[in-house]
C-alpha cells in the first residue's frame, strides 16, 4: 500500500492542477488560504463513491464561528479545546499555550474547518512531542488539514457523530502559480503529509481519499474507515500502545 502511495505522489500533482484551472474558471477571485474557510459553506458536499453527498451530520458550531481564526479555552479534566480555521500563526499561538498551560493540558479537543497545512502539522508535531491525546468531540467537525493535527494525539477519539473530512490540498490565496509551480507545490506538500501520517502511525489509505477529492469537497471518513487507517486509537490507549 505504502509503494502505492507514493507512486500516486506524482500523479496527485497533475490532477490537482487540472482542479485548479477548473475552479479558476469558475471564480476568477478565489480568498483565503483554504476553500473550507472562506465565503464557500464550511461543509460542501462530499464526494463518496462518485456520487455527492451531505455530511453525516450536522456540525453543532456555527458555520461563522468555523470560520473564525484558531482559538484555544482550557476545559474541565485536563481538555484544551482548538476551534476555528487553522490561520497562519496559529500554531505559534498553540505552542504559546502548551507552553503556559501545558501541565494541565492532556487533550486537544479538535472542532475546525481546516486551514494552513503548514500550522497543522506543526500542531500535530508538537502534540505527539509533548505526548497529548487528541479527540473531535459528537457533532464537531474536523476537516481538510484538521485531520493532520488530530493525528498527532498518542490516543485518538472521535466520539458519536463526529464528522472528519478530507480533500486534496488547494492554496487558494491571491499569488497565482504556474501549472508548473502548482505541480511541484502539490507534490512536496503531498510528500510532506505522507512522511508525517507515517510518523504518526497513520495507514497512507487515508490520504488516498484526499488525493481523490477535489478541493472544494469533502471526504467524510465513516467510523471503519477512521479504525482501518488507525486514525483512531482504542480510547483507553497508552503510548506504548500507540507506538
Amino acid at each position: 500500500m505504502r509503494s502505492a502511495f507514493f507512486a500516486l505522489l506524482a500523479a496527485a500533482g497533475a490532477f490537482l492542477v487540472v482542479d485548479i484551472r477548473e475552479m479558476r474558471e469558475a471564480n476568477a477571485t478565489l480568498p483565503g488560504h483554504d476553500p473550507m474557510t472562506t465565503d464557500a459553506p464550511v461543509l460542501p458536499p462530499a464526494l463518496t463513491e462518485g456520487v455527492p453527498q451531505a455530511p453525516p451530520v450536522e456540525p453543532e458550531t456555527p458555520r461563522e464561528t468555523l470560520r473564525q481564526p484558531m482559538r484555544f479555552e482550557l476545559l474541565p479534566g485536563g481538555v484544551l479545546k482548538a476551534e476555528g480555521s487553522i490561520d497562519p500563526g496559529a500554531a505559534t499561538r498553540f505552542a504559546d499555550e502548551i507552553a503556559a498551560r501545558g501541565e494541565y493540558v492532556k487533550t486537544v479537543s479538535l472542532n475546525s474547518p481546516g486551514g494552513s497545512v503548514d500550522d497543522a502539522l506543526a500542531m500535530s508535531t508538537l502534540i505527539r512531542e509533548t505526548g497529548l491525546d487528541t479527540k473531535v468531540a459528537t457533532r464537531a467537525l474536523c476537516a481538510s488539514s484538521c485531520p493532520l493535527i488530530f493525528a498527532g494525539g498518542v490516543a485518538r477519539e472521535a466520539e458519536e457523530d463526529a464528522i472528519l473530512g478530507v480533500h486534496q490540498v488547494f492554496n487558494a490565496g491571491q499569488d497565482r502559480p504556474s501549472p508548473e509551480q502548482a505541480m511541484s507545490s502539490a507534490q512536496n506538500t503531498t510528500a510532506r503529509i505522507a512522511r508525517h501520517l507515517d510518523d504518526m502511525g497513520i495507514e497512507s489509505g487515508l490520504w488516498l481519499n484526499a488525493l481523490e477529492t477535489p478541493p472544494h469537497r469533502l471526504y467524510y471518513l465513516t467510523r471503519q474507515e477512521m479504525t482501518d487507517f488507525r486514525l483512531t486509537t482504542e480510547p483507553l490507549a497508552t503510548a506504548e500502545q500507540v507506538e
